[in-house]
């Protein structure tokens, strides 16, 4: 069977480290083909501008050959300038990596979460506040997962969020009214989830109460599992 060959595909590196002698093992995030790894043959040898070219957080448009499993990396180019991210905006974007690297199924596309991620890294390098393209891009990742819900109307009743009200969150269907047994955070101010689903997060409030939600939806995706990169902000 032949080999299926992939050519000037946008993607970013997620991880890499060495392999073998001079080699490369990345984790990559593509938009047509989603997750995939490949090795980098050679790539560590000296003059070899992939050494530089596969970072972390440098837009590319790679080529590679393989049908399944790991594939191999046979061209990259380099994609439009980006901005370097450095001290708590790199510890932000390798957040971001390591949730696609746990959460995102190898070889199932899904576009609406590169052009999040692209956005994400654009605010990092660009923005005063780091919250702000964090909440999104988990609010992005989480729905496109399947488990996003309205910020606005109650799971239990339908009843519209008001201004005033303390709501639950279950991870598993939504804001409610009342504390069901899987009701995982408590007294979420209404005014907050009301701002939430209307995309408004400038207000140090509503950036807390996004905290919290999208820590427990996140934790839940990740059934428990820790993640390093939370480490570098202690």
């Amino acid at each position: 069977m032949a080999s299926h060959r992939v050519e000037q595909e946008p993607a970013w590196v997620i991880h890499r480290r060495p392999y073998r002698e001079t080699s490369l093992l990345l984790d990559l995030f593509s938009l047509n083909h989603g997750r995939i790894s490949a090795v980098a043959k050679g790539a560590r040898r000296l003059n070899q501008p992939w050494q530089s070219q596969l970072e972390p957080f440098l837009p590319l448009q790679l080529a590679w050959l393989g049908r399944t499993g790991l594939k191999t990396l046979t061209g990259a180019d380099p994609g439009p300038p980006s901005a370097r991210l450095r001290g708590n905006r790199l510890y932000c974007g390798l957040y971001l990596n390591e949730l696609i690297q746990r959460l995102l199924p190898e070889g199932e596309p899904f576009p609406a979460i590169f052009a999040g991620y692209m956005n994400a890294l654009n605010a990092l390098a660009q923005d005063d506040s780091l919250e702000i393209p964090l909440r999104r891009f988990e609010w992005c990742l989480v729905a496109e997962l399947g488990y996003g819900f309205s910020l606005d109307t109650l799971a239990d009743s339908g009843a519209t969020v008001v201004a005033g009200g303390l709501y639950c969150l279950d991870p598993e269907q939504g804001i409610s009214q009342l504390a069901g047994r899987g009701c995982r955070l408590r007294n979420l101010p209404g005014e907050d989830l009301l701002a939430m689903a209307a995309g408004d997060l400038s207000q140090v409030p509503v950036r807390r109460s996004a905290k919290r939600i999208m820590r427990v939806l996140v934790d839940h995706l990740l059934q428990g599992a820790p993640l390093h990169s939370r480490q570098l902000f202690q």
